[in-house]
């Protein structure tokens, strides 16, 4: 119990650091909370055949109430475009929804490597954003089914609201910045909900699992995170209206880059 205990307190003060940071960058938690439940969760008897598992499923869940804030936020300012969200929200679904089931499928060691990759990219995709350099046209239904559906696996395989693939995906074919992250606010919650879901009952019958998990999902971790995040989230968005975000965003990158590179060490 004391661990247990040990781990909710870490995940109180990760999941402040998380929902300020997500406010104040833009960014999603998944790329912070998966490095940190990879190192904590070993200390309550996690195997390391499922640890990278039950971080990326705890990590969704925990995004849920972080989307549905932002979401919310989005669609008092109009910019969510509802149209398009029905076009893109089968993909996002269908994609999240058999993400923890193919992760189930990944040895441990190589998921674990994928998102040291992974967090490496996407460091490099914050110090230097993506523009489009011209609006595109939106493929047909079926090649755009296809794309988003392997944005949303790809988001539920890393344990991300999908934000940083969709947004410059939908940039590229000419969606207008605003719309873009209004619409990726919306999907972000698809995602994280489907996800879950998917790792719950991808990791029901696995055995070994230590008490207080549902799924691959470790519910301590996850109350511990979203106890503080929803709190500290206005508070980064407040700050990025005087603090040097741009600034901000390439230290955040090279923070990123030194845990995607110890993870691929091991």
């Amino acid at each position: 119990m004391e661990q247990i205990l040990w781990v909710i307190g870490c995940c109180v003060a990760l999941g402040a650091f998380v929902g300020f940071m997500a406010g104040l960058l833009g960014i999603g938690g998944g790329l912070m909370i998966v490095p940190a439940l990879l190192y904590l969760l070993p200390g309550v008897g996690f195997s390391a055949d499922y640890l990278p598992h039950v971080a990326i499923a705890t990590s969704l869940s925990a995004i849920i109430l972080t989307s549905i804030s932002s979401a919310r936020a989005h669609h008092g300012r109009g910019n969510i475009d509802f149209q398009l969200l029905k076009i893109l929200a089968p993909a996002v679904l269908l994609g999240a929804l058999v993400s923890g089931f193919v992760a189930e499928q990944i040895p441990a060691e190589q998921l674990r490597q994928a998102f040291a990759i992974f967090v490496i990219l996407m460091a490099v995709q914050m110090a230097f954003p993506f523009n489009a350099a011209a609006a595109k046209p939106m493929p047909n239904g079926g090649l755009i089914f296809i794309a988003v559906f392997f944005v949303a696996l790809l988001a539920g395989l890393m344990g991300i609201g999908g934000g940083v693939l969709l947004v410059p995906l939908m940039m590229y074919f000419g969606v207008a910045m605003r719309t873009a992250v209004g619409v990726s606010a919306a999907t972000g919650l698809l995602i994280a909900v489907s996800g879950s879901v998917s790792y719950v009952l991808a990791g029901w019958n696995t055995q070994g699992m230590p008490d207080f998990t549902l799924g691959y999902v470790y519910l301590p971790a996850l109350l511990g995170i979203v106890s503080t995040s929803m709190l500290t989230a206005p508070l980064g968005a407040k700050a990025a209206s005087t603090w040097p975000t741009a600034v901000l965003k390439k230290i955040f990158a090279v923070l990123l880059t030194l845990i995607g590179l110890r993870l691929v060490m091991g």
